[in-house]
C-alpha cells in the first residue's frame, strides 16, 4: 500500500493532469470518461471536485466518472455530497473491485470511441488486458502507479508515447514508478510539467526506473542539465541530425527532464560548440535541425 506521502503525491499529480486533460477532451469530443482504479478515497474526491470546477465546459456534453473501489466502505457517503453539486451531464459510477477490473468498468461505462483518461494504482504486475482497456482503441491516456518499470508493456499495448519516473521522497523513501502513456505530445509535456511542479512542492527527486546506477535529479530550483546534455549528444551520435521537436520528445520519453529543459540544454551545447544549428540566430524552432559539431 502507498504511504501517506506517496498518496499525497499521486493525488496532486492526478488533479494537475486532469486539469489539462479534461478541457482538451471536451473540446474535441462531446463525451469523455475518467476512470479511477485503485485510487484512494481522497483522490476520488479530488477528481470529482476538479470535474465540478469545469461545469461550463461540461454543459452540453457527457462526462462519465468510473470509480473502482475495493474496500472503501465509506466512499459512497464521501462522494455523495460532491455528486450532488455536479452538473447533470456528469454521471458517476461507483463499482466494486480492484484495479484489475478496469476493463469491465470501461466497457460498462460505455467509454468506447471517446477520450478516456485512466488513473491506475496497481499493487502487482501490469497485465495486457488492463492496458488494452486503457488504450481504448486510440483515444486513451493512462497515468499508472506501479512497482516497476512499465515502459515496454505500455509501448506493446499501443501507447506510442511513454514517460516514466521513479520518485524518491524526502529521506530517501522510494515511491514506486509513475508511468504515463499517450498519443499526444501535448499531454506528454503536460504530465512531465505536472510531475516537476508536484515534485518541487513535495521536495522529491526523480530517477529513471531503468537506470542501474540509481542516479536521481533534484526537481526543486534550477535543474542540473549536464546529464541531459550528455543524453542529447548520445542521441545525436546514435541517430544523426534531428529536429528540435524530436529531441524534445526524446527528452520526455527517455529521461526525467521536461521539454523546456531540452531547449536550454541545446542552447548550452550550442554555446559550448558541441552542436550546430541550421540558422545563425533567433529562438530554436521545432523544425530546426540540430547536428553534432564534429
Amino acid at each position: 500500500m502507498p504511504t501517506d506521502r506517496t498518496t499525497e503525491f499521486l493525488r496532486e499529480l492526478l488533479v494537475r493532469q486532469l486539469t489539462t486533460w479534461l478541457p482538451a477532451a471536451l473540446h474535441r469530443s462531446r463525451r469523455a470518461t475518467v476512470a479511477l482504479a485503485g485510487a484512494d478515497a481522497g483522490s476520488a474526491e479530488a477528481a470529482l471536485r476538479l470535474v465540478a470546477t469545469h461545469g461550463d465546459q461540461v454543459r452540453g456534453r457527457q462526462v462519465t466518472v468510473l470509480v473502482l473501489a475495493d474496500a472503501a466502505a465509506d466512499l459512497p457517503a464521501r462522494l455523495g455530497p460532491i455528486e450532488a453539486e455536479l452538473p447533470a451531464e456528469v454521471t458517476v459510477h461507483l463499482l466494486p473491485g480492484d484495479a484489475y477490473r478496469l476493463p469491465v468498468a470501461v466497457k460498462a461505462g460505455g467509454a468506447a470511441g471517446a477520450p478516456l483518461f485512466s488513473f491506475v494504482d496497481l499493487p502487482g504486475a501490469v497485465t495486457p488486458k488492463l492496458l488494452t482497456a486503457a488504450t481504448n482503441g486510440r483515444t486513451g491516456e493512462l497515468l499508472l502507479h506501479t512497482a516497476d518499470s512499465a515502459r515496454d508493456v505500455l509501448v506493446s499495448a499501443g501507447f506510442p508515447l511513454v514517460a516514466e519516473v521513479a520518485p524518491v521522497l524526502p529521506g530517501g523513501e522510494a515511491a514506486g514508478v509513475v508511468a504515463f502513456g499517450s498519443r499526444s505530445d501535448r499531454s506528454l509535456e503536460a504530465v512531465r510539467d505536472a510531475l516537476w511542479a508536484v515534485g518541487a512542492d513535495l521536495d522529491l527527486r526523480y530517477g529513471d526506473p531503468l537506470d542501474p546506477t540509481g542516479t536521481t535529479v533534484d526537481v526543486v530550483g534550477e535543474p542540473d542539465l549536464e546529464p541531459l546534455a550528455r543524453e542529447l549528444l548520445a542521441e545525436l551520435g546514435a541517430g544523426g541530425s534531428r529536429p528540435v521537436t524530436e529531441l524534445r520528445r526524446h527528452t520526455l520519453t527517455a529521461t526525467v527532464y521536461r521539454a523546456a529543459d531540452a531547449n536550454q540544454a541545446l542552447v548550452d551545447l550550442l554555446d559550448a560548440g558541441d552542436v550546430r544549428r541550421e540558422r545563425e540566430s533567433g529562438r530554436l524552432a521545432g523544425d530546426e535541425i540540430i547536428s553534432l559539431a564534429r
